[in-house]
């Protein structure tokens, strides 16, 4: 994820900037006055505001490939442990282009990581020789996506915020 730019207060998350976000989470794409109708905007306020998201690091807008339609067939998450600090660890495997994402957290394992790579033989050069190899590093566990059932980017539509 992209830094915010320094010195940028987040914008407040009001309606408005949650209904520009949702709209942003159907379709990326979709042109700044046809988000202002569906929010009660000018195209140039949306603009203004969705600039504001970005800048502050409240929302990113990218293209999500299908790793499978650009070759790389192998997905997996990675559960481990680390002897001493998380973040120096975390940091190393931030690094590395095969891991798509790093998580610190609580429980039975100190980080999880999204694995993306081509193939099992990159996978296995990827555990082996290199995460292993990472200093504080103590296990790693390897659970392989045998499919992809959902994936989903929009997680702050207001009715999925609801309680009924």
């Amino acid at each position: 994820m992209n830094a915010p730019e320094p010195n940028v207060k987040p914008p407040l998350l009001d309606e408005i900037n949650k209904g520009i976000i949702t709209q942003l989470q159907e379709d990326g794409r979709r042109a700044y006055a046809t988000i202002g109708k569906a929010v009660g905007l000018s195209e140039a306020a949306v603009r203004q505001r969705v600039q504001r998201l970005a800048d502050s690091g409240v929302i990113q807008i990218v293209a999500v490939s299908d790793p499978l339609q650009v070759g790389l067939f192998r997905q997996a998450m990675m559960v481990i442990n680390v002897d001493g600090p998380l973040e120096p660890v975390a940091d190393a495997l931030a690094e590395l282009d095969e891991i798509a994402y790093v998580v610190l957290c609580a429980g039975r394992y100190d980080l999880l990581c999204e694995v993306v790579c081509a193939d099992d033989e990159a996978l296995l050069d990827l555990v082996s020789n290199r995460v292993r190899a990472v200093p504080g590093v103590s296990r790693v566990e390897t659970l392989i996506y045998l499919k992809l059932r959902k994936q989903t980017y929009q997680w702050s539509k207001p009715e999925a915020q609801r309680i009924p």
